[in-house]
């Protein structure tokens, strides 16, 4: 009889625990799906819907639950670290569809940077532009949210452009890449549904794949501008060296704030010199120097020994292009679509005058 009472009371013991054990795990995945849901709303998972309430299906196509991106990079693996800095880490990673992502999770976002998140969420479900960065998605389900990119293999402009030693991306290379990161710029400005203003145009966020095809990247900044207005008023942003200076100064924002960054980068690209470090003798900043040159026929001074040697004269015309975007005055600024097709010009090697093509309409 003791043995049976014995056995009954371990049977009893066991039940118990599981009975236990399945309590705790239902608790636990109770507790884990209403803090899902608390930092869905946290992190404007409304916002989001409503935004692009207007385009059926994206707002279920772009929100991915955390379950799919630990799957895709083995929880969060160390080892698949891509990239990553002050403000956060990028993962590589495998979505169930079998894309290959980045997973960009920031290391902390205030509270109002979370609007800029959304928005950029916003902006990037509705663009489809083979040189701008194509976003799969966000996770919005842990405490700081998550984009989902595809995966750009290759680094970054700035990154080949300031390589050690002297030799560097061709001149070919960096003509064919300007004149692609000047189509998405003049996409957004124009072709896009509503005018699309990057505000942080740098050699850093253009991103290059295997065959160095550009992407432009980062738009948690960007705004879109009425179409019925001529700018907006806000706080500046952008990156040191790249600013427009009438927008850092006054907050007004335009397509022209685009069109001068853009023109910053096209300096560096033709003198292989970092814009937001850069001084001369004389304590001009990498612009100014630039242009200063270039008024008094100087330029070869500046300019990158490979691109002079590549380059012939097209360097001159893009040269004239670059000075054309980092006028001081908005309404001396050619348009981001005048550059690019200015550009393309230089490229084909067509009989054309770059002062008319960058003349106001």
């Amino acid at each position: 009889m003791s043995s049976v009472i014995g056995v009954a009371a371990g049977a009893g013991l066991v039940l118990l625990f599981l009975a236990v054990f399945f309590i705790m795990k239902k608790l636990k995945h109770g507790r884990s799906q209403m803090l899902k849901r608390k930092f869905f709303e946290q992190n404007r998972g409304q916002l989001l819907q409503q935004l692009v309430s207007q385009s059926a299906g994206i707002a279920e196509r772009m929100i991915i639950n955390l379950e799919e991106l630990e799957k895709a990079t083995h929880r969060f693996d160390k080892d698949l670290v891509v990239g990553g800095g002050g403000h956060g880490i990028v993962y590589k990673g495998i979505l169930s569809n079998q894309h290959i992502v980045a997973i960009k999770k920031p290391k902390k976002v205030l509270k109002k940077e979370i609007d800029e998140f959304i928005n950029e969420v916003a902006i990037l479900s509705q663009i489809n532009h083979r040189n701008v960065v194509k976003l799969y998605g966000c996770c919005l389900e842990t405490e700081v949210p998550m984009l989902v990119y595809e995966f750009i293999s290759n680094g970054t402009l700035y990154e080949h452009l300031h390589v050690e030693g002297p030799k560097s991306l061709s001149w070919d290379d960096r003509l064919r890449i300007a004149i692609e990161a000047a189509k998405s710029l003049a996409y957004l400005h124009l072709a896009a549904s509503a005018p699309i203003i990057h505000r942080d145009v740098k050699s850093a966020n253009i991103l290059l794949d295997d065959t160095l095809t550009a992407k432009v990247a980062d738009f948690g900044a960007s705004r879109y501008i009425p179409m019925d207005i001529s700018g907006v008023t806000t706080r500046a942003q952008g990156t040191r060296g790249y600013w427009d200076p009438v927008y850092f100064y006054t907050g007004r924002l335009t397509e022209k704030s685009d069109v001068y960054s853009f023109g910053v980068v096209l300096v560096e690209l033709l003198t292989r010199k970092k814009p937001f470090s850069y001084l001369s003798s004389d304590d001009e900043s990498l612009v100014a120097h630039f242009a200063t040159l270039f008024e008094k026929g100087q330029l070869p001074q500046i300019l990158d020994p490979q691109v002079i040697e590549e380059g012939g004269k097209k360097v001159e015309e893009v040269a004239t292009i670059a000075v054309s975007c980092i006028k001081l005055s908005r309404e001396d600024r050619p348009t981001m679509r005048q550059v690019e097709l200015t550009l393309e010009g230089t490229h084909c090697m067509l009989p054309i005058v770059v002062e008319h093509s960058l003349q106001k309409k």
